[in-house]
């Protein structure tokens, strides 16, 4: 994991670079198609003389008032792109599964000579992307050990809490440039030229501690009810020579008393469900996941590309025959997570997702805990196809049911096109 010890800088050379992934006419196409509301999806800000100001009136964001907070020389947040860019949400779809963790986006729009940020640092890795014009770049260390890979974000902070920065460039068009976690940054526009640029994110609350989060509390609640150990009473006394207070007592039952808390935390790792704590952090991600997209091949194979139709004022083409010899697999290996849970077996899927982080609740199908065979049966076979007649449930109907289910969410996809008899 070297990528978080420093910032890295990649000159590409190429103002072309990033061509197609988003621009100036893509920020003014979205403004225009009517679904931008100051806020929630646009923010309007500027920073001059260490003051840092949002500047968001309330509603639609309407291209005239925009461009016109824009002119005076505001910069222009878009946040989550990929609800309004097929392309921006392609390209996180895709790094979310190379990084195993949620990928995010912001595009930002700035005006020549003008700085829209306070120096800050973030909870989260970032990749600048600069898409058109250029932007002068500052980068400094944390300032503590505190700061490194921070769980959250600083507020704003001040030029004389800086120090000098390790890093200082202008990028240009088709240059790209990492910080990890906690390393201070602030970028302006020279007066020359505009600034539109994508910052990439990933990794976030996604660390060791995040984890342990879930699995500390998890392993408490099983020793509790496995061992009496961590059900007995606390020392009547205890409150007399425990505490801040009592800290540099001498004390036997001081002694005892810690000697004790170390042990069952030591025990606590026999009862620590790591597999299922993973299961869950594996749900959340799920949830944050962007939707997948699709190839033509996929859509043609799936729900997705389905013909079912009204025509003649009735519905057509609407019931799904799978049968036994139908070759199936998942759509992608990534989209599904099998959870045991208090209330049962839970299949957690990403198909039905939002393109706007966390715009619904998470998706799932609670599942007869004999198909968790079947699911682990798709799960390992893939990416090859395998006949619906060779899922491991208990009768041939059980089969089909479960078939359709899935495919109907989207989960699965055929070898051949569903043709209707």
């Amino acid at each position: 994991r070297h990528w978080e010890q420093a910032p890295l800088l990649l000159r590409r050379g190429h103002p072309g670079y990033y061509e197609g992934l988003f621009s100036t006419a893509d920020f003014d196409a979205a403004l225009r198609g009517g679904e931008v509301h100051f806020g929630t999806h646009l923010d309007v800000t500027s920073y001059a003389e260490g003051v840092r100001e949002t500047h968001n009136p309330s509603g639609r964001a309407l291209p005239a008032v925009v461009w016109d907070f824009y002119q005076n020389g505001c910069s222009l947040r878009l946040l989550c792109p990929q609800a309004f860019s097929p392309t921006v949400w392609n390209f996180l779809s895709i790094l979310q599964e190379q990084f195993g963790s949620m990928a995010g986006a912001n595009t930002y729009l700035t005006p020549p000579g003008t700085q829209g940020f306070a120096p800050h640092y973030d909870d989260i890795e970032a990749f600048v992307l600069q898409l058109e014009g250029k932007k002068h770049w500052r980068v400094y260390r944390p300032r503590r050990d505190a700061e490194v890979l921070p769980q959250f974000s600083s507020a704003n902070l001040t030029q004389a809490e800086l120090g000098e920065p390790v890093l200082e460039t202008v990028l240009e068009a088709g240059d790209l440039l990492y910080f990890p976690r906690g390393f201070i940054h602030q970028g302006d526009c020279l007066p020359d030229a505009h600034s539109l640029h994508i910052t990439v994110s990933s990794y976030q609350r996604n660390s060791w501690g995040d984890f342990l989060e879930k699995l500390i509390p998890a392993a408490l609640q099983m020793a509790l009810e496995e061992d009496v150990e961590y059900r007995r009473g606390l020392p009547m006394d205890y409150l007399q020579y425990m505490g801040v207070a009592n800290s540099d007592t001498v004390d036997a039952r001081r002694t005892a008393f810690v000697e004790k808390v170390q042990s069952l935390i030591k025990k606590l790792i026999d009862y620590a469900p790591i597999d299922a704590a993973v299961d869950q952090r594996a749900k959340s991600f799920l949830h944050d996941c962007l939707p997948p997209v699709l190839t033509q091949s996929e859509k043609a194979q799936s729900v997705y590309g389905f013909p079912a139709r009204w025509q003649d004022g009735a519905p057509r083409d609407v019931d799904i025959l799978i049968t036994k010899d139908t070759e199936v697999r998942l759509l992608r290996h990534g989209i599904v997570r099998l959870c045991n849970e208090e209330a049962g077996v839970m299949l957690y899927y990403t198909t039905e997702n939002s393109r706007v982080y966390h715009k619904e609740e998470p998706k799932f199908i609670e599942l007869d805990p004999e198909y968790t065979d079947s699911i682990e049966f798709l799960l390992s076979s893939y990416p090859n196809h395998i006949t619906v007649d060779n899922l491991p449930c208990e009768t041939l109907e059980e089969k089909i049911s479960l078939a359709t289910l899935l495919f109907e969410k989207g989960i699965l996809t055929t070898k051949k096109n569903l043709v209707q008899v």
